[in-house]
């Protein structure tokens, strides 16, 4: 952990995010500041229960903010050419995600649907999942999260038309503020064909609709 800190102590963002560079703190600040937050909510870091508790949180975030130093082109550099003239649309619909609000650091559950048009080859069906994934393990906004898969899509294959759909419940509204449970948000992110021509929107949205139909 200490020389993943190291490697990114000065670590500037990815893919098209905020570029700002960002000082990455020791493993033992990231504890302290957890113990503060224990005694701050009104209970004993130093109680048997909690003695482990900030080694655990790190450890946590560090598997959940992961995204922050991952790289989505390494994900789509390969494409695979060779596939029988394949011009129609590829769809893949229900990728599973979590994400946290950068509000309240709470966590944001949903779904994503991603269509392309290629433009000269496919990429492998895992990688748009694992690009959700990447950009998903982010404090940031559904509206960010939905921008930047759209964005890194587009910047590496650079296909036809690219047709990006996000829908996830926020446990910033379930939990807290009106504390209204079972909400969904949801957002869209269109290039080329899907921007151009409504009819292909039409068909992308009916396509999904279909996944929301067979949960």
């Amino acid at each position: 952990m200490d020389a993943l800190v190291d490697k990114h102590a000065a670590q500037t963002e990815r893919d098209g995010d905020r570029r700002t560079p960002v000082h990455r703190p020791s493993r033992e600040e990231a504890e302290a500041a957890v113990r503060t937050l224990i005694q701050w909510a009104g209970d004993d870091p130093g109680r048997e229960g909690l003695l482990d508790t900030p080694r655990r949180v790190a450890k946590a975030w560090q598997e959940m903010f992961a995204g922050y130093h991952q790289d989505v082109g390494e994900e789509l550099d390969t494409i695979f050419e060779e596939v029988g003239g394949y011009q129609d649309m590829v769809l893949v619909r229900d990728i599973p995600f979590f994400s946290h609000c950068e509000h309240h650091v709470l966590p944001i559950l949903g779904h994503a649907h991603i269509a392309y048009y290629p433009r000269g080859g496919v990429v492998g069906l895992s990688k748009l999942a694992r690009v959700v994934d990447i950009h998903a393990r982010r404090l940031q906004t559904q509206e960010h999260l939905t921008a930047g898969v759209t964005q890194a899509i587009e910047e590496h294959l650079k296909p036809r038309g690219l047709a990006v759909m996000v829908e996830a419940e926020h446990m910033c509204m379930a939990m807290r503020g009106i504390q209204k449970q079972g909400l969904s948000t949801v957002t869209t992110g269109f290039t080329g064909i899907f921007k151009e021509d409504p009819q292909e929107q039409l068909r992308f949205l009916t396509l999904v609709r279909q996944a929301f139909k067979a949960r």
